[in-house]
């Protein structure tokens, strides 16, 4: 790879990036593909008009420079591996929202930052209160004669200790793994929702709440 010839001098675009990536999300992020596919989208959302501004999963997969960017020497895996590995850290961070959407007999899955704006029009949309479409007009142009249909998408297990409690490492990873195997997905959901209600955002606390139910009973 040829090297870096050095900012062209005079007036340059730019793209402003918001003070938070660098005191709360830059120092979580470890994974570099997780860290390019950000700045990406941050350059990619800036050029775009409209609100909220999204990127589709097929704009991503299809996008050369950020194929480029997400090239690896020695990393086997396929583009758009690589990509939904570095889509699904962001996601597990906080850093993006996620909207799957059913076009006819395909699902098409849109990406937002997750800001107030990009919060609220997602609720907007799983409450039904904005139809898809209106999203889907960003990239389709003309959304006559398709079937849309929202597809609700619920919070895994690893997403929710990122959004409620922090940091995921490898051995909390594997706890982590094997309590959604041991658990109904219902549990929880709602043994998070109480440790955050008490303030005791810690995994002992949350899968101490687990044992009790699988022992005594979930409504005991």
């Amino acid at each position: 790879m040829p090297v870096f010839a050095g900012f062209p001098s005079g007036k340059s675009p730019y793209v402003p990036l918001p003070e938070a990536f660098f005191s709360q999300v830059l120092p979580k992020i470890e994974d570099v593909g997780e860290l390019k596919v950000t700045l990406h989208l941050f350059w990619l959302l800036f050029r775009k008009s409209g609100s909220p501004r999204c990127a589709s999963d097929r704009e991503l997969a299809a996008d050369p420079q950020l194929r480029r960017a997400l090239r690896r020497q020695g990393d086997p895996r396929p583009y758009e591996e690589r990509l939904r590995a570095a889509l699904e850290q962001a996601l597990a961070h906080g850093i993006l929202l996620r909207v799957r959407v059913r076009v006819d007999d395909e699902v098409v899955t849109w990406y937002f930052f997750n800001t107030e704006r990009s919060r609220r029009a997602v609720a907007e949309l799983l409450r039904g209160e904005t139809a898809p479409e209106k999203l889907l007009d960003l990239e389709e142009g003309d959304a006559a004669g398709h079937l849309y249909a929202l597809e609700i998408e619920r919070p895994n297990i690893f997403t929710l200790y990122e959004q409620n409690v922090g940091l995921l490492l490898p051995l909390v990873a594997e706890e982590l793994r094997e309590a959604a195997e041991q658990y109904p997905h219902e549990w929880i959901e709602e043994a998070f929702r109480q440790a955050v209600q008490q303030n005791k955002r810690k995994w002992s606390y949350i899968r101490a709440i687990l044992r009790r139910w699988e022992t005594e009973g979930k409504g005991a």
